[in-house]
């Protein structure tokens, strides 16, 4: 269930000192072939880290022999220092691989202005090219975490042929992309091109529309690497279902163990006059505050919903919207209706249907609640 489940790939991930509490820090997930296709996007905050103004360049060809990551520090405004250790990283790694530098992507994950030691990075290198292995993917999958509680790890099988991934995320989860780090796997044949089609098709409806907490990061990376293994073309169409359905999936795990989360919650816009209107809808509920702290206090606080609608430039009319809450329909033609109190939100799981009367197109946008832990996490996570 994992980055080496499809067939030509390798990966693992071990302890190079990174981090304080000893435990596993460095990853490499490599592609032995026969195929090298790949795909990448990236965050679009304009403030980026050292290793996507390297990996930028990397991925322009569509070729990606291997992926390098690190948790601990982000190397995100540490200079031109932090851009030689990237370079020296890549470097290292080819040197391992038989291959030229410019077909390794760089990741780091942690703290922003946070230099990361090059010597313990390149030792981490070495000690992770020779624990390579077929069944390393879970290893390497535990070695990026930073906050997250859990590794983040999926597979989903077609027919002769896998897509498989590995993520982390706990915070910072905000698009484009939400704060990740993500290496997805396929033994299919699957050129560049179509990889790269199928990629942006499916973080779009997954990734892109995960909006934890409203910050968007500056290390954001999602990769695909296609080994071609399997002999097997599958349709595009097969395909970016099957890679959209492990990005979900990659997704929902973020969520579920976001920050200090006590409420996972999916707001669906309904009859919106574009899917552009739905998801800015959408959006602008998932960042209210004020809504997500009723969330966080089980009270199903329709009239946020509202004021948060108002604030976009979707199309619609204020005076006859429809909102329910758990299946609730508490406000009916933007006015009260069945009674709140009937809402049950003690559950994990929050549903928000919105229906803007406007047009035929949908979207969901997922977040979660704001609650006392996620300000304390984030307000301790430096030290």
């Amino acid at each position: 269930m994992t980055v080496t489940t499809p067939a030509g790939f390798t990966a693992a991930g071990v302890p190079a000192g990174l981090k304080a509490s000893g435990g596993k820090d460095v990853a490499l997930v490599v592609n032995q072939g026969p195929a090298f296709d790949s795909a990448t996007v990236f965050t679009s905050n304009r403030c980026k880290a050292n290793p996507v103004l390297w990996s930028q360049e990397v991925v322009k060809d569509g070729v990606v022999r291997a992926v390098f990551l690190n948790s601990g520090g982000a190397n995100c405004y540490t200079g031109p220092d932090g851009f030689q250790t990237t370079h020296a990283v890549a470097e290292r790694v080819a040197s391992h691989l038989g291959i030229g530098a410019i077909d390794v992507v760089v990741c780091s994950t942690g703290l922003i202005g946070l230099t990361n030691p090059r010597e313990q990075v390149l030792a981490g290198v070495d000690t992770a090219y020779a624990a390579l292995s077929a069944d390393g993917g879970g290893d390497a999958a535990e070695a990026i975490m930073t906050t997250d509680s859990v590794s983040k790890q999926v597979v989903v099988e077609g027919a002769g042929w896998s897509v498989g991934g590995i993520a982390k995320g706990a915070g910072m989860l905000a698009p484009q992309l939400a704060t990740m780090l993500v290496v997805l796997t396929t033994d299919a044949v699957v050129p560049a091109t179509q990889l790269d089609t199928a990629l942006r098709a499916a973080t779009r409806v997954s990734f892109d529309r995960l909006d934890s907490d409203g910050c968007m990061s500056t290390n954001d990376t999602v990769t695909v690497m296609a080994s071609g293994a399997s002999g097997i073309t599958p349709t595009p169409e097969d395909f970016t279902a099957a890679l959209t359905q492990a990005c979900t999936d990659l997704a929902m795990q973020l969520l579920q163990d976001a920050e200090g989360a006590d409420h996972e919650i999916a707001i669906t816009v309904l009859n919106a006059a574009s899917e552009d209107d739905a998801v800015e809808v959408g959006r602008s509920v998932a960042r209210s505050n004020l809504f997500k702290a009723a969330v966080f206090g089980n009270d199903p606080n329709w009239g946020r919903v509202l004021a948060s609608i108002g604030t976009t430039q979707a199309a619609f009319d204020p005076a006859d919207l429809d909102v329910a809450m758990n299946g609730v329909w508490v406000c009916r033609t933007s006015t009260p209706a069945a009674d709140p109190a009937t809402v049950d939100l003690t559950g994990r799981e929050v549903a928000v249907t919105i229906d803007l009367k406007a047009g035929s197109e949908r979207a969901t946008v997922w977040t979660n609640d704001l609650t006392h832990a996620y300000v304390h996490e984030n307000s301790a996570y430096s030290s």
